[in-house]
């Protein structure tokens, strides 16, 4: 069977190519339902703080994708200020309704999703507007002892 090509297929066949095309260097995708669906992202940063450890997200793509965007959750447990140990993320790009236009339209796209999940280990780490509070305050509190904890988080569930 040919991924996204199935009847009740939210993405279409060349969407996947286009993302499979123009991954970030540090993701992998692996599309386990022919009907894509779900799909499962590995991201492997090569920089900064959580460089060395491999986290796992999983994408569902709903039936009314793209008018809706995809749910994202992490399943690798991190210390993250915009991702919480349970896996919820915060990223504009995800939020249905955005009041300053950054939130999901139907023009964006799975790629879009893809190098969005990526930035936030790079540029779109945030820690003024954080998801994990105690997190983003430990940063702010005690930078090495922040980094500590994210090295431990990647040595435990990570690898």
């Amino acid at each position: 069977m040919v991924l996204g090509a199935g009847p009740a297929s939210p993405v279409s066949g060349p969407e996947v190519a286009e993302l499979e095309a123009n991954l970030p260097c540090t993701c992998k995708v692996h599309f386990p339902d022919p009907n894509l669906h779900c799909f499962q992202l590995t991201v492997t940063p090569d920089e900064g703080y959580y460089q060395g450890g491999k986290f796992q997200f999983e994408t569902e793509v709903p039936d009314a994708y793209n008018m809706v965007p995809p749910k994202v959750k992490c399943l690798t447990r991190i210390w993250h200020p915009n991702i919480t140990e349970t896996g919820d993320i915060c990223l504009s790009l995800l939020r249905e309704h955005s009041i300053d236009g950054t939130g999901w339209a139907p023009t964006r796209t799975l790629k879009d999703v893809v190098w969005g999940l990526n930035s936030l280990f790079t540029d779109l780490l945030n820690f003024d507007d954080p998801l994990n509070i105690e997190a983003a305050e430990h940063h702010l509190r005690d930078k090495e002892d922040f980094r500590n904890k994210v090295e431990d988080y990647i040595k435990r569930y990570a690898r």
